[in-house]
């Protein structure tokens, strides 16, 4: 049985959750001494931007206008 997009897209959402998770545990686990000057430190902080980024383009609600709704207030027109 072959996998829908959507059920690929909510794997994608847990797994990065869990290592949104992990990431957070390995940051609280980090020495404090000079945290901020600290290149590891700040690799951290930057794959836990990269995942926080990633987590919200797959959540997202994209609109794409069409000559119908050209925007999102545009509602829906019946025929």
């Amino acid at each position: 049985m072959s996998k829908d997009y959507r059920d690929l897209l909510t794997e994608a959402e847990t797994r990065l959750t869990a290592a949104r998770q992990l990431l957070a545990a390995e940051i609280t686990a980090y020495p404090t001494p000079i945290s901020g000057c600290d290149a590891q430190f700040n690799h951290l902080l930057a794959e836990r931007r990269r995942i926080a980024l990633a987590l919200e383009a797959i959540s997202v609600d994209v609109f794409i206008p069409t000559p119908r709704t050209p925007t999102r207030t545009a509602g829906v027109e019946s025929r």
